[in-house]
């Protein structure tokens, strides 16, 4: 376009001078025209001369306009769209380069791993729109916190990463930091019409960390991998810390990687089975029925504890397919014992949240043809601080379908008062912990006896957890009328164990007679199981 305007001028200045003088006066004083020739050359001199620089400055306004689309495309491609920080992609490259230049300046770098706690919670209770206002004020209370020579980035749905260089005697100071980006986080986020209170694992590497002696690449990928192992481990040490990446945690991260898909292939495959652990009238020594318990004998790692395997199976979302399979396995066990017998089941607090649970719970009594009053759920106390109106709604759904909802653990967690007389629970459990110390810490003692007298008041009868020698049974009989599990009775068994067990009490449903006449001869024989467990004891 410059060569347009270019041959314009010249060919303007090659036939100025006289040409153009004779044209002007012939139009402004009447004088002698120039011939067409002349003047059109001049016309065209001057059309070419608008028209070039027309263009021109038409084509600076679109080269300057691609370059903002540009710088625009490459700030989208490198930026989170909802937080305005870095990418998972833009902030590896963007990390390396720290790296390369901390490494030139003889600085260390620290890379910060950030997780929400329980953020899908979050986002199932409140919304999504709720869920991303969330992540926007998370992201700038981390901006607010962070040097102004930090890398901030958004590398996943609810993960943060951030890195600075830092000099080698610094460390404590990462620390710190790593400490005061959790309580920031932490401050109530205020969302009309809720506060949402959001809680943070950190995971924390640094190039200046001394691990191993063999020299390895610190580049970015490696540095954010440990940041994520650290983060993890502080997950699993009890979320809303942080941690700094060890060499060990690698190891334990992989065995975890080697359960999670051992669950995956196991649940389809039929590996978790239930397990049966008696539930006793502690006044008349009868057998009331059965708790369901999660076992797992995995092929690879043979008995995996379901203090390992539950909660990775939430962890990775697959803990209401786990308890799925197990409850419609029970219940099918379940069918062919005596109609005084019941059957209790744990369910998860992720189950809790869902409102179909109560649905697909009926559908698997409908199939198995197992009766919902025989049935009985068993819920954390910790659950009730989730959100107490879904408890309340999913409890009474329960409830209308016949089956028996029970409040277990109590006075592990932190409810009142009011909350058990909102909630229609039929029965709370006395967890393990107290009844087992109870007769060596009289403190442990008084409080199953309150917790005894509370039930009594709300009208709810209450089970005991953790019976394990006949000085615990005769301190709890003596305490009211309750129920009871434990060792002293005999530790958790298979399905065909237990059936076998019932049968030879003629406790089975085709065996049994009209009167509950076996049910009073089975208390005789847990009460001389019983007693042969306290001489072997003593």
């Amino acid at each position: 376009m410059l060569s347009i305007v270019f041959a314009a001028i010249i060919l303007f200045v090659g036939t100025g001078g006289t040409a153009l003088r004779q044209v002007v006066n012939s139009w402004f004083n009447g004088g002698d025209a120039p011939g067409d020739a002349l003047s059109n050359a001049v016309l065209l001199n001057i059309a070419l001369l608008i028209f070039g620089w027309r263009r021109y400055r038409e084509l600076q306004q679109e080269v300057a306009e691609r370059r903002r689309a540009e710088q625009l495309a490459r700030h989208l491609a490198e930026t989170d769209a909802l937080t305005g920080c870095l990418n998972r992609r833009s902030s590896t490259k963007a990390l390396d380069a720290m790296l390369n230049r901390a490494r030139e300046s003889g600085q260390q770098v620290c890379v910060f791993m950030i997780d929400l706690d329980n953020f899908k919670q979050i986002n199932d209770m409140n919304g999504h729109q709720t869920g991303d206002r969330v992540l926007k004020t998370i992201s700038e209370r981390l901006r607010a916190n962070l040097p102004t020579d930090a890398l901030l980035a958004r590398i996943g749905g609810d993960e943060f990463a951030c890195a600075l260089p830092h000099k080698h005697d610094q460390a404590m100071k990462m620390d710190a930091l790593g400490t005061s980006l959790i309580e920031a986080i932490g401050a109530p986020i205020p969302l009309d019409p809720v506060k949402i209170e959001a809680t943070v694992s950190i995971g924390l590497a640094s190039t200046g960390q001394e691990l191993a002696t063999e020299e390895i690449t610190l580049d970015a990928e490696t540095m954010l991998h440990r940041a994520d192992i650290a983060m993890y481990q502080a997950k699993k040490t009890g979320r809303n810390r942080h941690c700094w990446f060890e060499l060990h945690f690698e190891d334990e991260l992989r065995f975890r990687n080697q359960l999670e898909n051992a669950i995956r292939q196991g649940i389809p495959a039929g590996e978790f089975v239930p397990y049966y652990e008696q539930q006793i009238d502690l006044r008349t020594g009868q057998l009331t029925g059965f708790e369901m318990l999660a076992r797992w004998n995995s092929p690879r790692f043979g008995l995996v504890s379901p203090e390992v395997f539950i909660p990775i199976a939430e962890d990775i979302e697959l803990i209401s397919d786990l308890s799925e399979a197990l409850i419609r396995q029970a219940l099918v066990d379940a069918r062919d014992w005596h109609p005084s017998l019941t059957l209790s089941v744990n369910i998860s607090p992720i189950q809790l949240r869902d409102p179909w649970f109560a649905q697909r719970l009926l559908r698997l009594l409908v199939e198995s043809g197992f009766p919902s009053r025989r049935l009985e759920i068993e819920i954390t106390e910790s659950c009730l601080h989730d959100n107490i109106g879904a408890v309340r709604t999913m409890i009474s759904s329960l409830r209308n379908q016949g089956i028996r909802v029970s409040l277990d653990d109590f006075g592990t967690g932190y409810s009142s008062l009011a909350q058990l007389r909102s909630l229609p629970f039929d029965r709370l459990k006395i967890d393990r912990s107290f009844v087992t110390e109870m007769t060596r810490d009289g403190g442990n003692s008084e409080l199953v006896r309150a917790i005894i007298s509370l039930g009594r008041g709300l009208s709810m009868p209450v089970t005991a957890e953790g019976i394990e020698d006949m000085e615990i049974l005769e301190a709890l009989q003596e305490m009211g009328h309750l129920k009871g599990q434990g060792y002293l009775y005999g530790r958790p068994e298979d399905a065909e164990a237990t059936r076998q067990r019932l049968a030879e009490m003629k406790l089975l449903a085709e065996a049994a007679p009209p009167l509950p006449v076996a049910v009073a001869g089975a208390g005789t024989a847990v009460e001389e199981r019983a007693m042969t467990a306290s001489r072997q004891a003593g």
